[in-house]
């Protein structure tokens, strides 16, 4: 669990932005395969992130996905690591935070993401 971090993340990543509808944000998960994304302002800075857990919560509530925006429904202040953080340290935040969800970033540039999947892929061959 000494490796870093950078050695797990993805480092394609699909941004929204605050003001897209979450019908639109549901509609690029599904074509991308995404069970989540980041939200990002304007100039690219990760202030949330929405998971298909929170679009299933939306739909159960019945609320109109076209009229509500990404800000509306992301959990914000995301966990975010630096690029060298171990395998380890970030395991353990994950757990400790009960998330499912980390993005990697230098400062606020954005650099993956990674998932409690991708842990979980280490041990399959």
């Amino acid at each position: 669990m000494s490796k870093k971090i950078s050695s797990l993340m993805h480092r394609e990543v699909c941004l929204v932005g605050l003001d897209d509808t979450a019908q639109s944000v549901e509609a690029q998960m599904v074509a991308k395969g995404l069970s989540w994304v980041p939200v990002a302002n304007a100039d690219g800075v990760v202030l949330g992130v929405i998971s298909s857990a929170d679009l299933l919560r939306l739909h159960a509530e019945g609320k109109p996905i076209q009229k509500v925006s990404a800000w509306q429904l992301c959990t914000y202040k995301p966990l975010t690591v630096r690029p060298d953080a171990t395998l380890g340290e970030v395991a353990s935040l994950m757990v400790a935070m009960n998330i499912h969800h980390v993005v990697v970033a230098e400062g606020t540039h954005i650099k993956g993401v990674v998932s409690s999947l991708d842990f979980v892929r280490t041990f399959v061959p």
